[in-house]
Order: structure tokens, then C-alpha cells, then sequence
């Protein structure tokens, strides 16, 4: 009796990853689709049937076969860098290091009007190491507190900084599903940008809450999770990836290149629950200058700041102002 319960649940299992991802990756039409994956429920129905009649049993072999077939065609699917993208996520970020001097290729930094009306800009920027002063998290929250996107912010002194972001790469035509970050709906995006693009398009033009918090950490430290991010761009780049919702997201990726340089670092929930990495950080640690988490959050939320900053010649400056643990005098 366990091991039908057992069985069953496996099949159970098994008839739910395999609808969703024919219904997200199959390359029909909907209404083939949808054939498809009601043939391959049924099937799974008669697969589970034939544990209490032994007469089904030869939906079994049916069965046995139509997983073969798809985890034949899954593992078919490959990941690309040659897509029709949309314009912001075009270009993929790449840098050269020599010595202390790194020159980041396809830094964005364009000019958004509203979501569709932009004037797009690719640069090419050079930073040195040891100009390197500070560490930033952006988070950007858009509907539910659980869920928001990490930024990496680093700071070069007088107002420069530069804003690693992990995202997925949509081809045109895409939204936005978290269920279809299980199923390689998207490839993986590594993009280096000015604040007055990536943080400032989030709160003045998306109308996402933005908050931003000072990690204090050892700056040999801060070089190395720099680098990081140049290395993971460069990768991608040559080696294109998947995003996976899980185990390939803005957070995850952040927390896999930082224990690089803190080993022991340790696992936790709230770094899937991106919406809840403040209260991580505080727990390590690395946030200075307020009495509770509290207060990290109110003093670190920035929208209004940003709404109100009169143009991106001050943005990166105007946001931070009463941050925890930042200095804007």
C-alpha cells in the first residue's frame, strides 16, 4: 500500500512538471498544445489507474514511453544568445581586466521617457580597482513584499557608479512569468548600467518601490564581488544559461558570487524570498548606521527621492540622502 501511494505520488509529480512544460516550451500552436498536454494528462491518469487495476496495465508502458519522448525533447532545449531581444537587454555586458583597470563593454545607460519611449544608449566605461569605495543593494519591489529585484550598486567616488543586474533576457513578445522561469523560458542576463538607468527607469517609469542599503564590507572583498560580476557577464556571453526562478535569479546568482569571497556563508530562505534579503543582511551584519531593521527600511526607501530627484546629473546623489551608513555631506 506505501509503495502504490509512494508510486502514485510520483506520478503525480511527474504529470504536473509535464503539463506545464509543454503547455510553456512546446513549439505548436495553442490549440495543438493544449491537445498535447491533455493527451499527456490522460495518459498519466492511466498510469495511476492501473495501480488499483491490473488490467491497465499496459498504460504503463504507454506511459513509460511518453516520458522518454519528453525528457527526450527537454533536454533538446538549449539555451542562446542569438534571439530576436528586446532593445534593453540587446546587448550583453563584457569586460577586460588588466591589472587594477577594468573596461566594461555595452554598460547601459539609456534615456527612458516612459516603457516604450526611450532613446537607448551602449557605452563603454573604464573603472580602477582601487577607486572602488562602496557597495550598494537596490532592492525594487513591484506587487508583493516577498518578491523583489536585487541590484548591486559599486561606487568609484564623485557620484560614479556602476548597477550589476541579474535578469532574464526576454525575447520580444515575452512576459514576464515566474512559473515559465522553471521551464527555460529565458536565458540569463548579466547587464551593467548607470543608476540613472536601471534604479530610475524602476521607480519613475515602472513605478516600482525602490530601497537602497550600504553593505559594509572589507574592500578587497568589494574587488573580488566586482570582478565576480564581470567574470559571470563574460560567461554568459560565450556560454549562454537558462534562468531558473529557484536556482539562477537576481538573488541566488548574487549570494553564489559572494560566498567566492566569504566562504561559510550561510544558506538561508530569505535569499529565494529576495522581498525579505534586508532582514538577511541585517542578521550578517553588514548594515551600519540604524537601531533596527526597521529603520533600514525607512530610512533606505528612496522612491519619493528618486521621483523628486530634478534630473540624472544628481539622481545617484539625491537617493541616498539619510541612507543608513552613507555619508552625502
Amino acid at each position: 500500500m506505501a509503495a502504490s501511494l509512494l508510486i502514485g505520488i510520483v506520478i503525480a509529480l511527474t504529470a504536473a512538471w509535464g503539463a506545464l512544460a509543454l503547455w510553456m516550451r512546446a513549439p505548436f500552436s495553442p490549440g495543438l498544445r493544449g491537445a498535447l498536454t491533455l493527451a499527456w494528462l490522460a495518459s498519466s491518469l492511466a498510469a495511476g489507474a492501473a495501480l488499483a487495476w491490473p488490467a491497465w496495465q499496459p498504460a504503463w508502458y504507454a506511459f513509460a514511453v511518453a516520458v522518454i519522448a519528453l525528457l527526450g525533447w527537454w533536454f533538446t532545449l538549449r539555451p542562446s544568445n542569438d534571439r530576436d531581444w528586446i532593445p534593453e537587454v540587446a546587448r550583453q555586458t563584457h569586460g577586460e581586466v588588466d591589472g587594477s583597470q577594468v573596461t566594461l563593454h555595452n554598460v547601459r545607460n539609456f534615456d527612458w521617457r516612459t516603457r516604450t519611449d526611450f532613446t537607448p544608449h551602449w557605452e563603454t566605461r573604464r573603472y580602477a580597482l582601487d577607486e572602488l569605495q562602496s557597495v550598494d543593494v537596490a532592492l525594487s519591489y513591484w506587487n508583493r513584499p516577498a518578491i523583489a529585484h536585487a541590484l548591486v550598486s559599486f561606487g568609484f567616488g564623485d557620484d560614479r557608479y556602476v548597477v550589476f543586474s541579474v535578469e532574464i533576457r526576454r525575447k520580444q513578445g515575452d512576459r514576464f512569468s515566474e512559473i515559465g522561469g522553471f521551464f527555460k523560458q529565458y536565458e540569463l542576463s548579466v547587464i551593467a548600467s548607470t543608476e540613472e538607468d536601471s534604479l530610475r527607469v524602476r521607480t519613475n517609469v515602472r513605478g516600482e518601490d525602490g530601497y537602497l542599503y550600504r553593505i559594509h564590507m572589507p574592500l578587497d572583498a568589494a574587488r573580488s564581488l566586482f570582478l565576480a560580476y564581470v567574470d559571470s557577464a563574460n560567461r554568459l556571453r560565450h556560454t549562454p544559461r537558462f534562468y531558473h526562478t529557484l536556482t539562477a535569479n537576481c538573488t541566488t546568482i548574487v549570494f553564489q558570487m559572494a560566498r567566492r569571497i566569504v566562504p561559510g556563508l550561510p544558506l538561508d530562505f530569505r535569499q529565494l524570498v529576495s522581498g525579505y534579503l534586508p532582514e538577511y543582511l541585517y542578521d550578517l551584519h553588514v548594515l551600519q548606521g540604524a537601531g533596527d531593521i526597521g529603520q533600514y527600511r525607512r530610512l533606505g526607501r528612496y522612491t519619493d527621492r528618486a521621483r523628486a530627484s530634478p534630473t540624472p546629473a544628481t539622481f545617484s546623489r539625491d537617493i541616498r540622502q539619510g541612507v543608513p551608513g552613507i555619508d552625502t555631506r
